[in-house]
């Protein structure tokens, strides 16, 4: 399972990429109102520069033609780009006709199996189930995720899906288990990812056990 960053942070883009194992970024307009991007393609821009793999950029409009024509710019901002489409009917027809286009749509704010298989039909490359939003809403958000997995490859259809909506490591584990292809996480979640407090006792011991040796001799 690949693992993707979801943030407009550029500090922790840069912090997460240090790591050596991130392989995307995914943004959305909530995520860039908390960093005060006031520049959206200038913030996309960078971040496509720091992160090589691909960089969802969601549209900001509502209606068919209206995305159609702003994802095709967005494209153009860096060639690691995939566009951010609404599961609606309007984004359902736009990701249809960028498919035709080679653009990469990711299928965003997907809450069913049947959005997911509508949006791998209309050629979309990626659809991104929101497993917290879901499990907030008293669904089971990683059973969604399950059976989109399942489909998919009982189909063989090529989209992938990204587990989103992260709220917790536990998350990540799930979704790993349900054959998510990847996984969007904010950095907070990342770094709890990497903790336990048990190697955090064995870093303690091994350093104190190696000053006593030292000490003796």
């Amino acid at each position: 399972m690949l693992i993707f960053l979801d943030t407009a942070n550029i500090d922790q883009i840069r912090q997460a990429a240090n790591l050596g194992i991130i392989s995307g970024v995914t943004t959305n307009p909530t995520l860039m109102s908390r960093e005060k991007a006031a520049d959206y393609e200038a913030t996309i821009k960078e971040i496509c520069s720091i992160i090589p793999g691909p960089i969802s950029a969601e549209v900001l409009v509502e209606e068919a033609q209206a995305m159609i024509e702003q994802a095709r710019d967005i494209s153009t901002w860096a060639p690691n780009i995939v566009v951010k489409i609404p599961a609606t009917s309007a984004g359902l027809e736009a990701t249809s006709v960028l498919a035709r286009d080679n653009i990469k749509v990711n299928f965003t704010l997907c809450f069913s199996l049947n959005q997911a298989l509508l949006a791998a039909r209309a050629g979309a490359a990626y659809v991104s189930p929101f497993v917290g939003r879901l499990d907030d809403a008293g669904h089971d958000g990683m059973q969604v995720v399950k059976d989109i997995v399942d489909v998919f490859n009982h189909y063989q259809l090529p989209t992938q899906v990204i587990a989103a909506s992260i709220r917790h490591p536990q998350h990540c584990v799930v979704a790993a288990k349900a054959g998510a292809h990847i996984a969007t996480i904010p950095y907070d979640v990342l770094m709890k990812m990497m903790h336990h407090p048990l190697t955090d006792i064995g870093v303690a011991r091994f350093s104190a056990d190696w000053q006593r040796i030292k000490e003796q001799t």
